[in-house]
């Protein structure tokens, strides 16, 4: 089967994830990242606690050691290569290391001063986000558009059709959580993350970041990334780099990506990571087209005889 692989981003972490695998690689990518970054990483993930896991600069490094963990052990099975990689907001640092453009130890460094910075751009409390569900992509624009306050209100994910988050200022969000229904939405669902992310306010985070990416080295991925930015794929380190310091303050174009991907010629989708939200957009986006898990052991097998055998 032609397929690409899918690496999850933040929301996907639980305390436990991977617990399932009992293969020496998943553990010793774990006890790896926590060298890697001076504090034990793996006990976290193992023990907890939850609030503390949840944290954005703990849980960008701890979601890219299990993609990454995942990934090994997908690559220890002979099998056939994915055409394409993509990561959803965090996930696509996951997808540059499994092409071969980053390495492990330097992203992990990255996503957590990612984290660190998102988190010190917007004091806790001042911002936040939520999940419209039932308002296409230009709807949203409008219900954004709509709000009569003051402060930042931008669409932030565009992840299936039907199912766009918008960021912004608190108060902002608060005003679609109550008004989404009223301008035609099914519903409207906070979602728990205290960081606005992919919205203007994280324009001072992201050129920091761009600073930190000028420090690491970068090299062209030996299998297609397609960015969030703009679904397209980069081969340029400097691309690469202004992509992923844009994507921090920018819409995810997750709809697009999984339709760009499709028009090339994917046929399947294997997601590489804990979870299974990146399966569940998928088969929202390109009905018909099978999307994988790996979550779990059983998952894993199944999805390694699906890409052996179409």
């Amino acid at each position: 089967m032609n397929y690409a692989m899918l690496f999850p981003g933040q929301g996907s972490q639980s305390v436990g994830m991977l617990g399932g695998y009992t293969a020496p690689v998943v553990r010793q990518t774990f006890e790896e990242a926590s060298d890697a970054l001076g504090w034990d990483l793996a006990v976290l993930v193992r023990e907890g606690p939850e609030q503390e896991l949840g944290r954005t600069q703990r849980t960008q490094p701890a979601l890219l050691a299990a993609d990454i963990a995942l990934w090994r052990l997908w690559q220890a099975q002979s099998l056939p290569a994915p055409s394409a990689l993509a990561g959803h907001s965090l996930g696509e640092y996951a997808a540059l290391v499994a092409g071969g453009a980053l390495d492990f130890a330097d992203a992990l460094r990255l996503v957590e001063r990612r984290g660190q910075l998102m988190q010190s751009a917007v004091p806790e409390g001042e911002g936040g986000m939520a999940a419209v569900i039932g308002l296409d992509d230009a709807q949203v624009d409008a219900l954004c558009a709509a709000y009569p306050g003051e402060g930042v209100l931008e669409p932030a994910n565009f992840n299936s059709p039907g199912q766009v988050v918008v960021a912004g200022h608190l108060p902002a969000v608060e005003w679609v959580l109550a008004n989404a229904k009223a301008q035609g939405a099914r519903m409207a669902v906070k979602v728990p993350m205290s960081v606005p992310s992919h919205c203007s306010l994280m324009r001072d985070a992201a050129d920091a970041l761009y600073l930190a990416l000028g420090e690491v080295t970068l090299r062209t991925p030996s299998v297609p990334v397609f960015h969030n930015l703009d679904a397209r794929s980069g081969r340029e380190p400097a691309s690469i780099r202004a992509a992923l310091r844009d994507q921090l303050h920018r819409p995810v174009r997750w709809t697009q990506t999984i339709e760009t991907l499709i028009a090339g010629g994917v046929a399947g989708f294997v997601e590489c990571g804990p979870g299974k939200v990146l399966c569940g957009l998928g088969k929202r986006i390109a009905k018909g087209v099978p999307a994988l898990p790996t979550d779990e052991p059983d998952a894993f097998d199944k999805a390694c005889a699906a890409v052996t055998t179409g």
